[in-house]
């Protein structure tokens, strides 16, 4: 069967039933398949990334815009004009990544502070093998950001989950679609500050104390028939609890090679 017939889905050989007809009932191929031109990429290119309606701009904007409702419909399960939030955090990522290196040349673990205080200073052999330790975990954290994140996510999702067991009906998975979401906004709020590093030289730290703030208002938000203060400590304890065990993880890891090494 050719490429571009017209008369069945080329997926699962249906047959088409009208001659308007668009996607294949059975398998939602497009039909008929068309060939893979400029005019096809361009195509692509609008609906699933430039359109304020739906794809990659339209997801962003509304979790920056409207976290709450993008939440809820996403709990609910009005998700058909949404990208996948795996595939979303993954290309904000890599975003960050990107514009990091190009802009600021820096590190994405900004071990700058920790550099500054042993300055000039004699330290203890096994501190100083602790250090080198620390920067090679943040190397390879730099060279897998995006990995990086991914491993932390379940971590992040549990932490939500217990502290938000008692309050909300949510199991884990769905936190985990939350917290994947949450994410994507300090990811955002990164890369608008990266931008302005020229004038903003602690973007890093900036962006996670803005982007724990905008994850408090996304929740007061999605929890809008709950008290305010009640949502607003809960995240709180959260984020605090989180950002504990991610140091710990990273802190253990540069134990791990300072012993192998």
């Amino acid at each position: 069967m050719g490429m571009h017939v017209n008369t069945s889905c080329i997926n699962c050989d249906r047959a088409v039933s009208v001659a308007d007809q668009k996607y294949c009932p059975g398998c939602g191929q497009p039909t008929p398949a068309h060939r893979i031109d400029w005019h096809f990429l361009g195509h692509e290119l609008e609906h699933s990334v430039l359109h304020m309606d739906r794809g990659i701009l339209y997801s962003l904007k509304n979790v920056m815009l409207r976290p709450g409702q993008l939440l809820r419909d996403y709990i609910e399960g009005r998700r058909g004009n949404q990208v996948k939030p795996l595939l979303l955090i993954t290309m904000m990522a890599a975003a960050v990544v990107l514009l990091n290196r190009l802009i600021t040349g820096g590190s994405m673990m900004d071990s700058g502070v920790s550099e500054a205080l042993v300055a000039g200073q004699t330290m203890p052999a096994e501190l100083l093998r602790f250090l080198a330790a620390s920067r090679s975990v943040s190397a390879w954290i730099d060279s897998h950001f995006a990995a990086f994140t991914l491993m932390l996510l379940p971590i992040e999702a549990l932490v939500f989950w217990q502290v938000f067991r008692r309050y909300s009906q949510l199991n884990y998975p769905e936190w985990l679609v939350m917290t994947t979401l949450l994410t994507v906004q300090v990811f955002v709020i990164w890369s608008v500050l990266v931008l302005l590093y020229r004038w903003l030289s602690q973007a890093q730290l900036v962006a996670a104390l803005l982007g724990m703030i905008y994850n408090a208002f996304s929740l007061v938000h999605f929890f809008q028939d709950r008290p305010v203060w009640s949502t607003l400590w809960r995240t709180a304890v959260a984020l605090a609890v989180f950002s504990l065990i991610s140091s710990a993880a990273v802190m253990a890891a540069a134990l791990v090679v300072m012993r192998v090494a």
